[in-house]
């Protein structure tokens, strides 16, 4: 549709058309092949060519959430009408602007006069103050006071105070309000148990604040991860939970869209649930984000807009999933994070763990996955073991697309693992014992996962992990990045005394077919009860 258009003359872009066709489309415009160029405002900012004359058609955008149509940003106004500038082509530019007759006179006050810049930061001071805390730069309420004194925001305290509620520009008043942000922020940060604050005075991070600053998440939904996750936590149950989080308030719902989310959720494995069990609303950014991480995974066609949706909703997915795996092992849950582990090798590939592991492979059809599992191919490692003739005749795919099915097996882990338990003659209850693990990677070829679904270039990962499946329990766990060779240090405490069998978990987070899993038991003694008086002492 848009090559012909612009063999009339006429272009158009929007959030799902193609960065390479949105390139020639800039370039054509440059170069005055094309005369009209038709553009959402989502790409206000994304459109970088200039031109002579812009038209802002209206001023106003549907806010699905609210069902109401509100205003533009006025910062997006003005990113609109700066297109209008060709300062070595024209001596003039024309800029319109259509609007309702009410806010013509806003606009034109906006024209011509400056735009004062103002701080936000005390909307966003909770995720800010926490990263703080864990780096050590604030220890105390005062170290967090003089922080504030550093930043934009108390420049324009006393520049504009009526639109941050300041009663008057007073040192009193500055040093009033400013104490008042920081115990209302610590109180906030204590309450979700991201930090701890002792004798009213001192900060200290817990764990949960380090895993939020380390995966860059926000506090709200670290204490979400925190109350919703449990050691019975399935696939089903952690889909549910990363699509609640605050990093999705904000995925846009457009005029009417909440009819395709409606039709999308009747097509998913799991459908989204009302939290109160009344009936659930399709203008949720959390189902919309709930639906199309589904619909990611099922390889669904989507519109172009919801394509764009989907990448946002993935980008964001696999840090909160990663923050998943360190809550519940915080818990020392085991299920839960291997579960975890699981659905970010689903995400990364956009297929589900019950899925045929061969739909990794590029070109691979679900007649082609088929017509192999009859053969008895059934992983990645099989078919780079058949003869190329034999897989020749079984793939019947073009010498371009094999040469995409060669890069992807030449990519694919294969590494081998080995391990000891360093002080197994001399363990006993109470003490620890120490696992050392080595990885050696067969393959030369390290690089970037090759996951054609995935929006974003990823480098791969790997858990290490030891655990109890009987009981339920994670007992230690290392995050690896590895190269050609690794070797991991695992310790843990000792049980009561006698036989103890653990599982040693080798888990990526980007390939499924790969992980790895051993049984080891250990003698563990029984503290001597009978020591001599001077021994007990």
């Amino acid at each position: 549709m848009l090559k012909e258009t612009l063999g009339a003359g006429v272009a158009y872009l929007h959030e799902g058309v193609e960065a390479g066709d949105r390139r020639v489309v800039q370039q054509l415009l440059d170069s005055g092949a094309v005369q009209l160029c038709v553009l959402t405002a989502e790409l206000a900012w994304a459109f970088t060519a200039h031109v002579h004359t812009v038209i802002v058609a209206d001023t106003l955008t549907y806010n699905g959430k609210l069902h109401c149509y509100e205003q533009y940003p006025i910062t997006t106004v003005l990113q609109m009408l700066g297109r209008a500038c060709r300062p070595l082509e024209d001596d003039h530019s024309v800029a319109v602007l259509m609007c309702v007759q009410h806010q013509k006179t806003f606009f034109t006050k906006l024209l011509n006069d400056c735009l004062p810049l103002e701080s936000h930061l005390d909307h966003r001071l909770h995720d800010h103050m926490n990263a703080e805390i864990v780096t050590k730069t604030i220890e105390n309420k005062q170290d967090a006071v003089d922080y504030l004194t550093w930043t934009f925001l108390y420049r324009r305290l006393t520049q504009n105070p009526n639109y941050y509620n300041l009663q008057g520009v007073t040192h009193r008043h500055l040093s009033d309000h400013l104490s008042e942000l920081v115990e209302t922020t610590l109180s906030d940060l204590e309450q979700s148990k991201c930090i701890s604050i002792e004798d009213d005075m001192d900060v200290q991070p817990l764990n949960l604040g380090m895993i939020a600053s380390y995966y860059y998440i926000n506090y709200t939904t670290i204490e979400l991860f925190s109350l919703s996750l449990t050691s019975k936590t399935k696939i089903r149950g952690l889909l549910e939970i990363i699509s609640s989080a605050a990093e999705y308030t904000e995925l846009s719902i457009r005029h009417r869209e909440e009819n395709i989310i409606r039709a999308l959720a009747a097509k998913v494995p799991h459908k989204p649930t009302a939290p109160s069990g009344g009936s659930v609303k399709y203008n949720d950014p959390h189902v919309k984000a709930h639906v199309l991480l589904q619909a990611h995974l099922s390889r669904t066609q989507l519109p172009a807009e919801l394509q764009a949706d989907t990448a946002l909703v993935l980008t964001k997915a696999i840090r909160l999933i990663q923050a998943c795996v360190d809550v519940v092992s915080s818990s020392g849950w085991l299920s839960p994070a291997v579960a975890a582990m699981e659905l970010a090798q689903m995400v990364t590939q956009a297929m589900w763990a019950r899925d045929s592991y061969l739909r990794q492979l590029p070109h691979f059809t679900p007649e082609l996955v088929q017509r192999c599992t009859d053969k008895g191919v059934e992983t990645v490692f099989d078919v780079m073991e058949l003869e190329d003739n034999a897989r020749a005749k079984l793939l019947q795919l073009s010498t371009a697309e094999m040469a995409d099915v060669a890069r992807f097996c030449n990519r694919y882990p294969n590494v081998e693992l080995s391990y000891e338990v360093k002080n197994e003659r001399r363990l006993s209850a109470g003490r620890p014992i120490v696992v050392e693990v080595t990885l050696e990677r067969e393959d030369d070829v390290v690089g970037p996962v090759i996951a054609p679904f995935f929006p974003q270039k990823r480098e791969e990962g790997w858990w290490v992990v030891i655990g109890d499946p009987k009981s339920n329990t994670l007992l230690s766990i290392k995050r690896v990045s590895l190269g050609r060779s690794a070797k991991v240090r695992l310790d843990f405490v000792c049980g009561a005394g006698g036989r103890h069998t653990y599982t040693l978990y080798f888990m990526s987070d980007a390939y499924l077919g790969a992980d790895q899993e051993y049984k080891f038991s250990v003698d563990v003694a029984d503290v001597a009860s009978d020591s001599s008086g001077s021994d007990a002492e």
